[in-house]
């Protein structure tokens, strides 16, 4: 079971907390009484950012849309259009 640390306490007793993570125990920082944070140990061997793309597509929390009929378009119609319009502001 996890132990529950308030910020407060956390902070004066850091040391100790780092000590339990990387012995492989979950801490869990709360704030007012209410969890809001959790310290665990890294993963051995966890992938690396392309891992961790693929990883995030297969849950479906990351979707990645092709180019498609919402692909950024140019706005100008005609070359120079920005120089026009500042000309035209003169």
């Amino acid at each position: 079971m996890p132990r529950t640390y308030s910020t407060y306490e956390a902070k004066a007793r850091f040391s100790e907390v780092l000590r339990q993570v990387r012995s492989g125990q979950f801490v869990i920082i709360a704030y007012r009484g209410e969890p809001v944070a959790e310290i665990r140990p890294i993963e051995q061997g966890e992938p690396g950012l392309a891992g961790r793309i693929a990883k995030l597509k297969n849950e479906g929390a990351l979707v990645v849309q092709g180019p498609g009929k919402n692909a950024l378009r140019s706005m100008a119609r005609r070359p120079g259009a920005l120089k026009r319009f500042l000309a035209e502001r003169d």
